[in-house]
């Protein structure tokens, strides 16, 4: 079925390749699908990284008595 979708060939190692056609058979999807889902969760994975050290230098940095309340804040 054509697509507008972009589109990225990928060659992989025989074992990588095995694995994403067991999980598509397992899960009665393409291969392409099953590819697609594993890039989103790992740019999500990625995403997690980067907000998380984001968040331990806002925490390390924190200084509790410099800090508003939510009164101060919201009224």
């Amino acid at each position: 079925m054509p697509t507008p979708n972009p589109r990225i060939h990928i060659v992989c190692e025989k074992d990588l390749y095995a694995t994403i056609a067991k999980l598509a058979a397992q899960d009665g999807a393409s291969l392409s699908s099953v590819a697609h889902d594993l890039l989103l969760e790992s740019l999500e994975l990625r995403e997690d990284i980067a907000l998380t050290k984001v968040a331990d230098s806002r925490a390390e940095s924190f200084d509790r008595d410099k800090a508003l309340t939510a009164d101060q804040v919201f009224g």
